[in-house]
């Protein structure tokens, strides 16, 4: 199967402080990471007014906020380190002013259901990830078709359940299968559970072209005490070992491996059933 690629998702865990975004990038790169991915939203036009008005928490997002100003510096600290920059745009102008950075967006599940957002990410004739979290299957259908008539001809999906965290046996990780048929795109697994068993599930068993995940880095973000964010010290075995796992895969031919060809020649002698074949056993202890 193919090596499946690996996203970080800095969500809103940086608070703000460029330093730390930029440490994202780092831990990101270091644990084996493809890409890490942030979010560029406004509370005033992610919320409405009669929410925010009511609403202290929703307000206090304000300071989750990632500042157009760091676009420039993330972008340079990804491409130093080579990985991949992608950060998901909540507000039409966003996909504008996101563009001179990053290498693909990635549509939000909450907000599959905005065409303006999917025709100017489709439009911008870069890579698209669709995150299918709550969707119907007619939802993304439609979400689908529109990015694809608006011109975007490398489109990927994400099956994810938008709860946060995830219960296990809730993830339905069958759907990952479902959806590449139903599409025809590659289709990935956006991880909301925090279980290592998971993720080997949806890559080993699904065929996860994708794996998003939620980082931070040290327990201190403001997600992390939610219960859906890994820690660099717990996703990297998950990565590593997938991608280990993925070189014992081989070709499929049945033949002899570089590792076990010395020992050919000290299988049994069909003539005798003595080891080793004769011919070994003519020269075995002369001197060349």
């Amino acid at each position: 199967m193919r090596r499946p690629l690996f996203i970080a998702e800095a969500s809103s865990n940086h608070g703000r402080d460029l330093s730390r975004a930029l440490a994202f990038v780092d831990a990101a790169a270091d644990i084996g990471c493809d890409a890490v991915k942030f979010q560029l939203f406004r509370i005033a036009r992610m919320f409405a007014p009669e929410i925010l008005q009511q609403s202290e928490q929703h307000r206090a997002r304000e300071a989750w906020e990632l500042p157009l100003a760091h676009l420039p510096a993330l972008a340079e600290r990804c491409r130093a380190r080579k990985i991949g920059f992608s950060c998901t745009p909540f507000y039409v102008e966003a996909v504008a002013e996101l563009a001179p950075y990053v290498d693909f967006y990635k549509i939000a599940s909450y907000e599959i259901l905005v065409q303006p957002l999917l025709v100017a990410c489709g439009r911008s004739g870069k890579p698209v990830v669709l995150s299918t979290g709550m969707a119907s299957e007619s939802e993304i259908d439609a979400a689908v078709a529109t990015l694809r008539v608006s011109g975007c001809d490398d489109l990927s999906l994400l099956h994810c359940v938008s709860a946060y965290p995830t219960p296990v046996d809730q993830a339905n990780l069958a759907a990952i299968d479902s959806l590449r048929q139903r599409t025809g795109c590659p289709v990935g697994w956006s991880d909301h559970t925090r279980r290592p068993a998971v993720i080997w599930r949806a890559v080993q068993r699904w065929q996860a072209a994708v794996v998003e995940f939620h980082l931070d880095l040290d327990g201190a973000g403001a997600e992390y005490a939610a219960g859906h964010c890994w820690l660099p010290h717990e996703i990297a075995p998950v990565i590593a070992g997938i991608r280990e796992s993925l070189l014992a895969d081989g070709d499929g031919r049945k033949v002899s491996q570089p590792c076990e060809r010395e020992d050919s020649n000290w299988r049994a002698d069909p003539t005798d059933g003595m080891r080793p074949f004769k011919h070994i056993r003519l020269t075995w202890g002369k001197a060349a």
